[in-house]
């Protein structure tokens, strides 16, 4: 009698981190994986006071995101953080240029051009083995605004990861 093995997905490698964007493990019908761009980053609060000393009243913790969810944070955090600002820190080429695009014509060229600084971004990401599918697009009704919706394969990791991130012009 032959037993069928499945292989268990280990998202270890993928790594754990403070919950910062606000769809981190928030009940919403927006997930994760669809962040809008600016303005949108702040630590995530969840429930707390699970060790230390007793304490009264409502015990607020800083939250956190593993596996996948680390992985879709840490990009968006990349594409949203100007290429260069961690210079300081030991991480010069961390980042992407998509800030660059603010204040530009939502034309072609401007889309094309964020193509190119998202998948720069992206190869920059160890922790991704394959960008697979991007496309930039106009956003209805909201002339100045461009919507980048990407999927990844994650290393150690069969199943994509699509995100999509709103950027305003």
């Amino acid at each position: 009698m032959a037993i069928a093995t499945q292989k268990l997905k280990n998202y270890a490698v993928l790594g754990s981190d403070i919950a910062l964007t606000r769809y981190s493990g928030v009940p919403s019908s927006v997930p994760l994986e669809v962040a809008d761009s600016w303005g949108v980053l702040d630590m995530q609060v969840v429930p707390g006071g699970k060790g230390g000393l007793p304490q009264k009243g409502d015990i607020r913790d800083a939250g956190a995101v593993a596996g996948r969810a680390n992985l879709a944070q840490a990009l968006v955090l990349r594409l949203l953080t100007r290429q260069g600002a961690l210079s300081g820190l030991g991480h010069p080429d961390y980042g992407c240029r998509l800030l660059e695009l603010i204040g530009e014509l939502n034309n072609d060229n401007t889309r094309n051009l964020a193509r190119l600084f998202t998948i720069q971004a992206i190869n920059q990401e160890a922790r991704v083995k394959q960008l697979i599918d991007l496309a930039v697009t106009v956003v209805a009704d909201q002339p100045d605004t461009i919507r980048i919706s990407f999927s990844v394969l994650p290393v150690n990791d069969d199943d994509p990861l699509a995100l999509t991130l709103e950027v305003v012009l």
